[in-house]
């Protein structure tokens, strides 16, 4: 089994990063595979545009780490998205390359268990969690909890190294999910699987004259 990590800041080994391999660590001591795969940074070209493209050739218009991303949830069977906090909300690329990687991958994502985990100096980490865990439960993701909030504080690795509260909280994340990965993989072993799709029903919000 192997845990794809996206660290959705744009620095490569950053307080986000640093989340992400605590995550990691301790998925592996529970005999998960990990790979964190940075996607915030170098050529990001944002949000969804509509063009389309993605219907036609099953891929992201622009080639940045959306595709990329999107070749690896291919022997993914779990999710952790990473983020800074950006103003009070999740980096705008981190949100952007999610929206794309919805739209144009989503069916790679569906019924894998997600996380996601944000880092930040002081303020905003709730806020910026509850936009991160719209995509996952779109998706019909399980979310993996912790034993609080999954966030750590600092401005740069040194001192998220010293939040010994947000490092246990990642490590218990971590041990979370590969509990989850592991009762899921004897479920199916055991014939239990997904619940059948069913046809989407949309309700437009609006009255006729």
């Amino acid at each position: 089994m192997k845990v794809l990590l996206l660290n959705g800041s744009p620095k490569v080994k950053g307080c986000t990063y640093t989340a992400l391999a605590q995550v990691a660590k301790a998925l592996e001591e529970e005999g998960i595979e990990t790979e964190i795969l940075h996607v915030g940074g170098g050529k990001n070209y944002g949000g969804c545009v509509s063009c389309g493209n993605c219907a036609k050739t099953g891929k992201c218009i622009y080639d940045d780490g959306v595709n990329l991303a999107a070749a690896r949830l291919d022997q993914a069977d779990g999710v952790v998205f990473g983020s800074p906090v950006h103003y009070g909300a999740p980096a705008g690329s981190m949100v952007g390359f999610m929206h794309r990687l919805g739209i144009s991958a989503g069916a790679k994502l569906k019924n894998k268990p997600a996380a996601c985990v944000v880092s930040a100096r002081r303020g905003g980490t709730t806020a910026a969690l509850e936009v991160l865990n719209k995509l996952p439960q779109y998706f019909q993701m399980p979310l993996v909890s912790s034993q609080y909030w999954p966030m750590v504080h600092g401005s740069n690795p040194q001192q998220v190294a010293q939040d010994q509260e947000g490092l246990q909280i990642m490590d218990r994340l971590g041990r979370n999910m590969a509990w989850l990965l592991k009762c899921i993989q004897a479920g199916k072993e055991a014939g239990i699987n997904p619940p059948a799709p069913q046809p989407p029903v949309k309700t437009d919000f609006y009255k006729e004259l």
